[in-house]
């Protein structure tokens, strides 16, 4: 298989479990980018920030939206908070060592993960 069907096939993936539970695309990506394709953990993160930059959950949202489960008064205010947030986050990212990224990105997704089976 080529790599272009394999990368087009793993935002499909992604695209899909995203609409479907609403987590973001890099809780899936980031990961299949580093185990799947061997990038480095900031390659990874880069290249899926990047991949935000067309509006990727535009369909997704509207099909939200025309099922009345969209908030725009809190979306707006996310995406202000996002927007900034991401610029923050991806200057102390790029100032981490590699192996200290993954170990943030690791945590990160452990929490969520114990989080979620843990909850009531």
């Amino acid at each position: 298989m080529s790599d272009i069907f394999l990368y087009l096939l793993l935002g499909l993936s992604a695209g899909v479990v995203s609409g479907l539970i609403g987590i973001g695309g890099g809780v899936i990506i980031v990961p299949a980018l580093i185990f799947g394709f061997g990038f480095a953990q900031h390659d990874a993160q880069g290249t899926t920030l990047a991949m935000l930059v067309p509006p990727v959950g535009l369909l997704a949202a509207w099909t939200y939206y025309r099922q009345g489960y969209v908030n725009f008064q809190v979306a707006a205010l996310l995406c202000v908070g996002f927007f900034i947030g991401g610029l923050l986050g991806a200057k102390l990212a790029t100032t981490l060592p590699n192996v200290l990224l993954e170990k943030v990105f690791g945590a990160a997704m452990l929490a969520i993960a114990l989080k979620m089976i843990f909850a009531r």
